[in-house]
């Protein structure tokens, strides 16, 4: 295992939509593994592979307290989430001393293929589904705060780089 580096936003692969896994391999697993050592050295509660330049469909998340307990995750995709809306104040190494309130369903239901290499379907709620939903973006070419409104995200980012967070 490895804590690999973050890459910087604006850096174009944050801004790629990730290519699928076909098949759950050591290499996969190695990945995963460095993911998970990566994102609880944030710490963190999630991470996406192209956060670290890799632009697989692969996910990471691990909201429990005692830590130990990160579902791993390749081509997550939401299957249902939930009318109810739960606001948090969501940030990321991509772009450093930054955040933002942003609004997601409070639940949702993923569907993914697990460490096993088998289809899994599965609830989130709360931080969990704040973080597979924010790693979920990630995954498609979005940061968190692609989620504000047009004129919110442009005081957002002049911010950012007021404050010298992007590189």
């Amino acid at each position: 295992m490895t804590q690999r580096p973050f890459v910087h936003y604006p850096d174009k692969r944050l801004k790629t939509v990730c290519t699928p896994v076909d098949a759950i391999t050591d290499e996969t697993r190695g990945i995963w593994a460095d993911m998970v050592e990566t994102m609880d050295a944030m710490p963190g509660y999630g991470l996406a592979a192209p956060q670290i330049g890799i632009l697989q469909r692969l996910a990471v998340v691990d909201c429990s307290q005692e830590r130990g307990k990160a579902v791993l995750m390749a081509n997550p995709e939401i299957l249902h989430a939930s009318a109810q809306p739960r606001e948090h104040e969501e940030a990321s190494p991509n772009l450093p001393g930054m955040s933002a309130v942003i609004s997601r369903p409070r639940a949702v239901t993923v569907r993914f293929l697990n460490a096993q290499g088998e289809m899994e379907d599965r609830d989130f709620v709360n931080l969990w589904a704040t973080s597979v939903q924010h790693q979920i973006d990630h995954l498609n070419g979005k940061m968190y705060f692609d989620n504000l409104k047009p004129v919110k995200r442009q005081m957002f980012l002049k911010k950012a780089k007021k404050a010298g967070a992007m590189k």
